[in-house]
């Protein structure tokens, strides 16, 4: 795969993981009722996010509500949320950063070892917002694995297990990573001309002493 090839496979898989961050952020089942147990209520389904919290009716109906106030939330829900925003951030700057590095781009086209440098800090900016995302993922499932299984009054079905926002936000976190790797490839290929041109500069300087 040629330099160019690997900037836009990376950056297309990058973009793909920042898309997915973003919808796995505003989405609000980042946890969800659990079905296990004996007495299975299938009545009403609760599912809980970063921003609100939703029931499902059996007839299909859905109401969400806010959450209230910041500072009541849990501190894995602040940090989750923090860690988002923040990766959503690293990516917009990481997007715009290696437009203008590409290979296939028109931008600083005349400066190609400072256009690869460019790409690469695109690159490392995809890779922390890939990092920021999986540490948030991560930590919320950490949470929500902790409340499943510790000893509490609370039966089996009325807690609440992983929610299909993790999932999208696991699967995110390893496009964004591998995009981001993908782009940090284009290394400044300073040397290479360096030999190209004493190559080059090699035979006048025969002809001269000749």
């Amino acid at each position: 795969m040629g330099g160019g090839a690997r900037e836009l496979a990376g950056y297309l898989a990058a973009l793909s993981g920042w898309v997915a961050a973003l919808a796995a952020a505003a989405l609000p089942q980042w946890r969800q009722s659990s079905y296990a147990g004996d007495a299975i209520i299938t009545a009403v389904g609760l599912h809980e996010g970063l921003w609100m919290s939703c029931a499902a009716q059996s007839t299909g109906q859905v109401q969400c509500r806010l959450h209230d106030s910041l500072l009541s939330l849990d501190v894995h829900i602040q940090t989750s949320r923090a860690l988002m925003v923040i990766s959503l951030l690293l990516g917009f700057f990481g997007i715009i950063v290696s437009v203008v590095g590409m290979k296939c781009t028109k931008v600083g086209e005349e400066d190609p070892v400072t256009k690869s440098r460019i790409a690469v800090a695109g690159g490392v900016l995809f890779v922390l917002s890939g990092l920021c995302t999986l540490a948030a993922v991560s930590l919320y499932a950490t949470q929500v694995t902790y409340e499943f299984f510790r000893e509490s009054s609370v039966p089996i079905n009325a807690r609440y297990e992983f929610g299909s926002a993790l999932f999208i936000g696991w699967g995110a976190a390893s496009l964004t990573m591998l995009g981001g790797s993908l782009l940090c490839c284009s290394c400044p290929a300073k040397a290479r001309q360096g030999q190209q041109y004493y190559r080059q500069s090699q035979p006048s300087m025969a002809q001269e002493y000749v």
